[in-house]
């Protein structure tokens, strides 16, 4: 007869074998999570954590909103260049080409436009144009613009897309009433 525990035939049948199986139960698994741990940590982070949460990166993102700029009401009006007035308003959407806006620089959308005449692309920014797809706000939504500031911008975008537009000039300082008066006569 057969001894019955002799059914089960095990990989370990020395106590050298199950003590190298026991070290290795524990050190296996400690070398897979070190590895795990040093490839999650070795890859650039995003989000909290990483240096997108630090207090200059906060305060960059913030800037815009978080400015304040006072200005003198009697100060002379100091007119923006049309490249300004296009990074503070117009961007929004001839940089993305929201609104059926043609995008800055796309040569094939800005040619039938161009091909209108300046006057006409400054009548559609200063008074708003909506017609084939598209909607333009009255200056660009920016009420605070002077004519002339916009036809900068439109200048500057339609020549960014190849047009050759000359830029408005500035109008002439207001003469004062002394600078027109004449000398007094002499004696």
């Amino acid at each position: 007869m057969s001894d019955p525990h002799d059914d089960h035939d095990t990989p370990i049948k020395t106590p050298k074998q199950l003590i190298t199986t026991v070290i290795l139960a524990f050190i296996v698994p400690i070398i897979v999570i070190v590895l795990l741990v040093k490839f999650v940590v070795s890859n650039p982070l995003s989000g909290a954590g990483s240096s997108a949460m630090t207090p200059e990166a906060v305060a960059a993102r913030i800037a815009p909103v978080a400015q304040l700029t006072l200005v003198d009401a009697n100060a002379p009006k100091v007119l923006k260049s049309g490249e300004d007035v296009y990074k503070e308003t117009c961007t929004t959407c001839h940089g993305m080409g929201i609104g059926g806006a043609p995008k800055f620089g796309d040569v094939a959308l800005w040619a039938p436009r161009i091909k209108q005449g300046a006057d006409t692309l400054y009548e559609h920014a200063l008074k708003g144009f909506t017609g084939k797809g598209g909607m333009m706000p009255a200056k660009g939504g920016n009420t605070d613009l002077d004519d002339l500031e916009v036809e900068r911008a439109v200048v500057y975008m339609a020549n960014g897309s190849g047009a050759k537009f000359k830029e408005p000039a500035a109008p002439a300082p207001a003469k004062t009433a002394d600078a027109g008066a004449a000398a007094p006569a002499a004696k």
